[in-house]
C-alpha cells in the first residue's frame, strides 16, 4: 500500500496524552513482522498501550468517571 504520486507526504501529529495522528491510508508493521493497514482518513494509533485494538486507539487512555449511584 503507497501513497499515490503527488499526494503529498504524510501527516503525523502528536498529541499529548493521546495517540499519534496519522492523516491518510497507513499500513503498519508490527514488531512481529505482520502488517495491519487502515483506510481511514485520519489513523489514531496508540501509545500508552491499554487499548484492547493494538495497534489502534480506542480511548482507554481517556479517564472514565464513574457516575454516582442516584440511590
Amino acid at each position: 500500500m503507497g501513497r499515490e504520486t503527488g499526494a503529498g507526504p504524510a501527516r503525523v501529529r502528536l498529541t499529548d496524552d493521546g495517540p499519534v495522528l496519522v492523516t491518510g491510508p497507513v499500513e503498519v508493521e508490527l514488531p512481529d513482522g505482520t502488517r495491519v493497514t487502515s483506510r481511514r482518513p485520519v489513523t489514531a494509533l496508540c501509545t500508552c498501550r491499554r487499548t484492547r485494538r493494538p495497534p489502534f486507539c480506542d480511548t482507554s487512555h481517556r479517564t472514565r468517571v464513574r457516575q454516582e449511584d442516584p440511590t
